[in-house]
């Protein structure tokens, strides 16, 4: 018999949702009536949904990362600096930025495994640390500008046959998905969510838990840089620029139904998170909704979803329950 393939446990819902979303959006706004418009939304949730999938495979091994809205805002004030208008500085200040990400992201894996501290402990103290290091690069104020070249990752479109014109944004996001998508489905993959659900039966059977912690870390800051590059391209410069977006990364990934402690969900639902989560700040913003309210929705989100996590077990057991017929 051939196996049929299927959603892994919470993609159904958020699917839903997004799709919900964005049917609401073509009623909502003109913008939506054409394919461009949702081309736009991808464009826009790009740096969101990368961030995202690095945020799960934290997440999914039983960790936090709270330093990857730190990390976007310090390697784009860096950026700025660096390349300094010129085309010549693009490419070699992506590469150390990309650099820059594995770094950060061995230092949290390596305090978080070696000396036992606490994720959520590790990476907050590095969000201050890279907070404290832009005030010191930039003055507050951050110097340098992007050249052309940098924000076309951003910015650009390419020309794809039979599609036509498709930004260079939207491409990194398609192929971030599919290669972290791919990884779950490998033996590594399978057992960093393994090491989220029950990391003693994983040592037992043999696997390295603190590599594959390690591992989510490393993977969680190198797409924080990328997310960096495709935002500077995006929005320019700004020392906020990353504010807030590690607790946006973790409010897209529990939309999508992974479990928070780990153990439970899978790449596309946090990906359909976080365009949910961009969808629904959208189509807020088109009723005429105060901005402010985001902060809110992200946390009636995140209660919600760990409720859920908490009871939704016990639920479906009580739903699915045999009624008794009376003899």
């Amino acid at each position: 018999m051939r196996a049929r393939p299927r959603l892994a446990d919470g993609t159904g819902p958020v699917l839903v949702v997004l799709l919900v979303l964005l049917v609401a959006l073509a009623f909502a706004g003109p913008a939506y009536a054409e394919p461009s418009g949702y081309l736009a939304l991808l464009k826009r949730a790009a740096p969101l949904v990368v961030l995202a999938v690095g945020q799960y495979f934290v997440i999914a091994s039983g960790g936090f990362d709270l330093s990857v809205g730190s990390l976007v805002t310090a390697e784009v004030v860096v950026a700025a600096r660096l390349v300094d208008g010129d085309d010549a500085n693009t490419w070699w200040v992506i590469a150390s930025l990309l650099g820059c990400g594995i770094l950060v992201g061995l230092v949290n894996g390596l305090i978080t495994t070696t000396l036992l501290v606490p994720s959520f402990i590790v990476t907050l103290g590095m969000l201050l640390v890279l907070d404290g290091a832009v005030f010191l690069w930039s003055g507050g104020a951050p110097r340098g500008a992007l050249s052309p070249s940098f924000r076309v990752l951003g910015r650009g479109s390419a020309d794809v046959p039979v599609l036509g014109q498709v930004p260079w944004s939207v491409i990194v996001l398609l192929v971030v998905v599919v290669a972290a998508a791919w990884f779950m489905r490998s033996g590594t993959g399978r057992m960093l969510l393994a090491v989220g659900d029950n990391e003693n039966v994983v040592r037992l059977a043999g696997g390295r838990v603190d590599r594959l912690r390690l591992l989510a870390f490393v993977l969680s800051a190198l797409l924080a840089s990328v997310a960096a590059i495709l935002l500077a391209g995006f929005a320019g410069v700004s020392a906020q620029v990353g504010d807030g977006l590690e607790f946006r990364a973790i409010t897209a990934v529990v939309l999508g139904g992974v479990l928070l402690g780990g153990g439970r969900g899978s790449v596309v639902a946090a990906a359909a998170g976080a365009l949910s989560l961009e969808a629904l700040f959208s189509l807020l913003n088109l009723l005429g909704v105060s901005g402010a309210l985001e902060s809110a929705v992200q946390g009636v989100i995140i209660i919600a979803a760990v409720a859920y996590a908490a009871h939704g077990a016990g639920l479906r057991r009580m739903l699915r329950r045999p009624v008794p017929h009376p003899a």
